[in-house]
């Protein structure tokens, strides 16, 4: 099955995320082995990206996106069993004489 976001093909999960959002995963996320001149360069960008009228529903498109991907996958990433509950216990009553 062959996903399209506008007219671009995702071909892997980051890939769609990367045309839902319209900016590159690794800019939100960094890069592994990234120095702290390269973070602080790619925090400022996301910044920038941020302030502009253009992104401004970002935080809501990233956080649809999400709960659509849980949603679509929920059995498979709680993998919820439900479990049998044990028996309720009767507490002997300690009234009375004592032998």
């Amino acid at each position: 099955m062959r996903m399209y976001i506008g007219r671009q093909e995702a071909v892997s999960a980051e890939d769609f995320v990367e045309l839902a959002l319209g900016t590159p995963i690794e800019l939100w996320l960094g890069a592994e082995g990234e120095s702290e001149t390269e973070r602080a360069a790619r925090l400022d960008a996301a910044r920038d990206i941020l302030a502009d009228p253009e992104y401004n529903d970002l935080p809501d498109l990233v956080a649809l996106t999400a709960a659509e991907v849980i949603e679509a996958h929920a059995p498979e990433l709680f993998n919820v069993v439900q479990m049998a509950r044990p028996a309720k216990r009767r507490r002997l009553s300690r009234k009375g004489a004592a032998a």
